[in-house]
């Protein structure tokens, strides 16, 4: 799996026991393994770590392609169960693995051209060796499970002997089910999570675990952390509560980030750190420290600063009355002399690095230390011009997802997330991470263990009014099949992305770029995708059809039974959806060439609906209108138009037959309005008579309508109402109509320039178009600002969708 390594070196950045019999896949885990990666479907966590950036970026890196390289077998296995991956260093300081899940008929449909599979007897169990050209695995099957290892010495072990692993398996048995994928780590592989390289990961805790959200630009960890060691660093904040994480408000946006620390009372604090690092009995008891609620250290290109945050600035300054030598005033802040530069790398050590505090001011309730005034300088025109961290967008954005107050909370800027990366990959390589502006992690402590929170995030581009800015772009595993679409997703209140490839495979993709899961189908979807409340509940399925089936899906990726329905003889147009009295009494039209059937939402034919086969293929999906009180069925063959009631019956003898084209049929001034073959538009009143005129369009066109606007379509020729648009030549894609916020708009996208157009309902083409696109669009408001968003094809495999501001 080419993605897999990513989770095994993003603990690089940041990365109990009793007798059991192995009855359960969590058995089989590895107790000692320096990681365990769970994948709760492989699928999407493929498809997701694909898009996202920063794992692109990982990829550079030697230790990436080193896991990537050692696990490239196991993407031969279709693993659809939730999956363990253990990864641990043998004798000879080189990577092993094993892994276990449940095993299925599909898991071993193994791609005989390209390995083999040998029959080998190991102690106790009976195994097959499968062999590629780079590598060699050993897997077993016990009770439906599914055992692995690249050491068979290493899988004769996990079947034979009874390891103690209660504690390990509570700690999985945290994970998040949901998550796109979680890790546990010992202490022995995380470098350190800190840009401080005074604080490594061995000496903080005994072991992280965390469960990973990932969508195209960001990286979302939540976990916690645990060491019964009192020498681990973690637990200096037993006995402590947190406060609020405040230095924010005094660090420049130029710098490189912040560590802040906080606890309620400093004293217990430092009594538990003494521990650890002793100190000088006469600097613990400096007054200066008696309401300091947070410390922390700046970090900048030059020289570093400690900040100190006070309850009682008043009483702090007091403190300091001997450290009142005036070196200078900068825009009206007094800048001190201090004449114990050593003492806070002296007493808080290893959170803070500066040894050498000569200089100090001091700015609300912050007291800033500094080994010059520049650096001070600095703190003090940025917190005066109000470009703090805490004024910039990109720091308040991943403040959202953070808890407010934190033991711990490091946030660093790009320079500081490369020089993270580079420490923990032991590489030199250069990173794109220009536009993760502001990353975050933070430890909660909490009685004997620690709540863990990180976020990597590419900060968005500053967005100007009437601008469009692509939100993003997702890769699909194959070419895009059909056009995406949104689709209402109940739990949210907004919208998400549905669109299939051309291996049939439907996916679900959040409004955040985050795919939720993948769904194989029999075939490719006949036109769009209706939602439908079955249960009648407010929760939303997605029901359509494909050439042989009509499927019900609910939000989960789930079939509702008892659907899909399968059908023998093939279905020749999209499924129609009506729900006639808004009562969620729903009826589900299928046309098989020319022959209506009629289901309710519980795949039984409708009693009472009554309908002969027309003697023609019916050529337009069957579409419910109602004029007035009458509800009205729609559809047509090339020389009838078909006007009937809800039972079958004709409710309306249409007067004139005629050529009619493949295009829907509309209400339109309360009439009926439709199209020939030879371009002609047809009204139809609801006494049957028919009136034919003319919109100077040929037989290769398109027609689309509400009750007050029509739009029809030819070659490059637009006609909006009574707007006649002349567009550049060009291979466009049929004229969308939507009515979107009390407006309308139409689209139309030329694919041999891959240009999206965009236009009102007076022929206007809106600011900032076209943009690139390779498909016909949807448009709606998807989440929860008021400005709409659309969705396109953009390259073959990759969706794209754009804001419009």
């Amino acid at each position: 799996m080419k993605h897999l390594c990513y989770s095994l070196f993003i603990i690089l950045l940041f990365s109990c026991n009793s007798k059991t019999s192995k009855n359960t896949v969590e058995d089989f885990i590895y107790s000692k393994a320096d990681v365990v990666l769970t994948i709760n479907n492989t699928d999407n966590f493929k498809s997701n770590t694909a898009n996202n950036h920063f794992i692109e970026q990982l990829s550079k890196t030697k230790p990436y392609t080193d896991i990537t390289n050692t696990l490239e077998v196991l993407s031969r296995f279709n693993f659809n169960q939730r999956l363990y991956i253990s990864l641990f260093k043998n004798k000879e300081d080189s990577l092993d693995y094993s892994f276990t899940t449940k095993v299925n008929d599909s898991t071993f449909s193994l791609d005989s051209l390209e390995l083999t599979k040998t029959a080998v007897k190991l102690k106790n169990i009976n195994a097959q060796k499968i062999t590629t050209k780079q590598h060699t695995l050993y897997v077993a099957l016990q009770n439906n499970i599914l055992v692995g290892s690249n050491n068979k010495q290493h899988l004769e072990y996990l079947f034979n002997h009874k390891e103690k692993t209660e504690g390990l398996k509570k700690i999985i048995a945290t994970q998040d089910k949901d998550a796109s994928f979680s890790v546990y780590t010992n202490n022995t592989v995380l470098q350190s999570p800190f840009y401080n390289p005074d604080l490594p990961f061995k000496s903080f805790s005994k072991y992280l675990t965390f469960d990973t959200e990932v969508n195209q630009n960001k990286l979302v960890l939540n976990g916690f952390t645990k060491s019964n060691d009192s020498s681990s660093l973690i637990n200096v904040f037993k006995n402590t509560l947190p406060q609020d994480n405040q230095l924010a408000q005094i660090t420049p946006s130029n710098s490189n980030g912040f560590l802040s620390i906080t606890f309620d009372q400093f004293t217990t604090f430092k009594s538990n750190l003494n521990t650890i690092y002793p100190s000088d009995s006469v600097a613990i008891d400096q007054p200066l420290f008696n309401n300091i609620i947070e410390f922390g250290e700046i970090y900048t290109n030059s020289s570093n600063a400690v900040v100190l945050n006070s309850l009682d600035i008043i009483e702090t300054n007091e403190a300091l009355l001997s450290q009142k030598d005036l070196i200078e005033t900068f825009r009206g802040v007094s800048i001190f002399k201090f004449t114990k530069p050593k003492l806070f790398n002296q007493l808080l050590k290893p959170f803070v690095t500066l040894d050498n505090a000569s200089n100090y001011c001091i700015i609300d309730q912050f007291l800033i230390f500094a080994s010059n005034t520049e650096t001070l300088e600095n703190i003090i025109v940025n917190y005066q011009n109000q470009t703090t961290l805490n004024d910039r967008d990109y720091y308040n954005d991943i403040k959202k997802g953070l808890s407010s107050q934190a033991s711990v909370l490091q946030v660093i800027n790009p320079f500081g997330l490369e020089q993270l990366v580079q420490n923990n990959s032991q590489s030199k390589q250069k990173f794109d991470f220009k536009n993760y502006k502001s990353s975050a992690l933070q430890f909660i402590y909490d009685t004997d263990f620690a709540h863990f929170n990180a976020i990597i995030n590419q900060s968005k581009t500053s967005i100007s009014n009437n601008s469009i800015t692509e939100m993003f772009n997702i890769k699909l595993d194959h070419d895009v099949l059909n056009q995406p679409q949104f689709v209402k997703n109940y739990r949210s209140k907004q919208m998400d992305i549905m669109v299939q490839d051309v291996s049939n495979t439907l996916y679900l993709i959040s409004n955040d770029g985050k795919i939720i899961w993948k769904k194989q189908l029999h075939g490719p979807i006949l036109g769009q995708i209706d939602q439908i409340d079955i249960y009648k509940n407010g929760r939303l399925q997605y029901v359509f059809a494909t050439q042989n089936r009509v499927y019900v899906i609910d939000r989960n990726g789930n079939d509702v039974s008892p659907f899909p329905k399968k059908f023998d003889d093939n279905i020749t147009q999209p499924l129609a959806v009506f729900d006639y009295d808004n009562k969620k009494k729903y009826r589900l039209f299928v046309i098989q060439d020319n022959n209506v059937l009629l289901y309710d939402a519980k795949a039984k034919p409708v009693p009472g609906f009554k309908f002969n086969k027309t003697e023609k293929t019916i050529n337009t999906p069957p579409k419910h209108i109602r004029i007035g009180r009458k509800d009205y069925l729609v559809f047509k063959t090339n020389d009838k138009l078909h006007i009937l009631n809800r039972r079958g019956k004709t409710r309306v003898k249409v007067k004139i037959d005629l050529n009619w084209s493949d295009q829907p049929v509309f209400e339109y001034n309360s009439n009926f309005i439709t199209s020939t073959t030879d371009g002609k538009i047809a009204t139809i009143t609801e006494k049957g008579n028919v009136s034919v005129g003319s919109l100077n369009i040929t037989d290769k066109h398109t027609l689309a309508s509400t009750t007050k606007t029509l739009i029809s379509q030819y070659n490059n020729k637009l006609n909006i109402k009574h707007h006649n648009l002349e567009l550049d030549f060009g291979n466009y894609t049929p004229a969308k109509l939507f009515y979107v916020n009390n407006k309308i708009y139409v689209s139309t996208t030329d694919t041999q320039t891959q240009k999206v157009l965009l236009f009102d309902s007076n022929g206007v083409l809106q600011d900032h178009f076209p943009v690139y696109g390779t498909s016909a669009i949807d448009l709606d408001n998807i989440d929860t600002d008021n400005n709409l968003e659309f969705v396109t094809k953009g390259e073959s495999n990759s969706v794209l969708v754009y804001k419009i501001n």
